[in-house]
């Protein structure tokens, strides 16, 4: 595509929608949402900003590979069950600290490790699919 207008814009909508995303990840512990949805709306940018401008400049703004990024996340997803394997003796037992308003626990690593694998299977396909095109 060669539309100077959505080229220009895809980087507008790239940002924003990467912000979206983490917001959804965090939001995720308290309301529906979570690593899942918030996956699929980073995915969506950097979708956007293939489609834009190219596999090369998606690849160079994600700075690893997906196959990378989907290692990262069942490690991470996996490092979040073993405090309440040590803490509880049941992988998967969440642990929470709560600080204020500010909840962090365990489910938030999981939930981030969630966010890598879909943002990193969902880009392995669509990537591979633009190159094709």
């Amino acid at each position: 595509m060669n539309s100077l207008i959505f080229a220009a814009f895809s980087r507008i909508l790239f940002s924003v929608m990467l912000v979206v995303s983490v917001y959804v990840l965090y939001r995720g512990h308290n309301e529906p949402g979570g690593g899942f949805v918030g996956g699929l709306i980073a995915a969506a940018g950097f979708a956007t900003l293939a489609l834009a401008r190219g596999v090369e400049v998606a690849r160079a703004t994600l700075r690893f590979e997906p196959m990378t990024v989907i290692g990262f996340g069942i490690l991470a997803a996996l490092l979040s069950g073993l405090p309440g394997l040590w803490l509880d003796g049941s992988f998967l037992t969440h642990q929470w600290l709560v600080l204020g308003n500010f909840h962090l626990g365990t489910t938030l690593l999981f939930d981030i490790g969630v966010y890598l694998v879909v943002l990193g299977g969902i880009l392995s396909l669509i990537l591979r699919f633009y190159e094709d095109l």
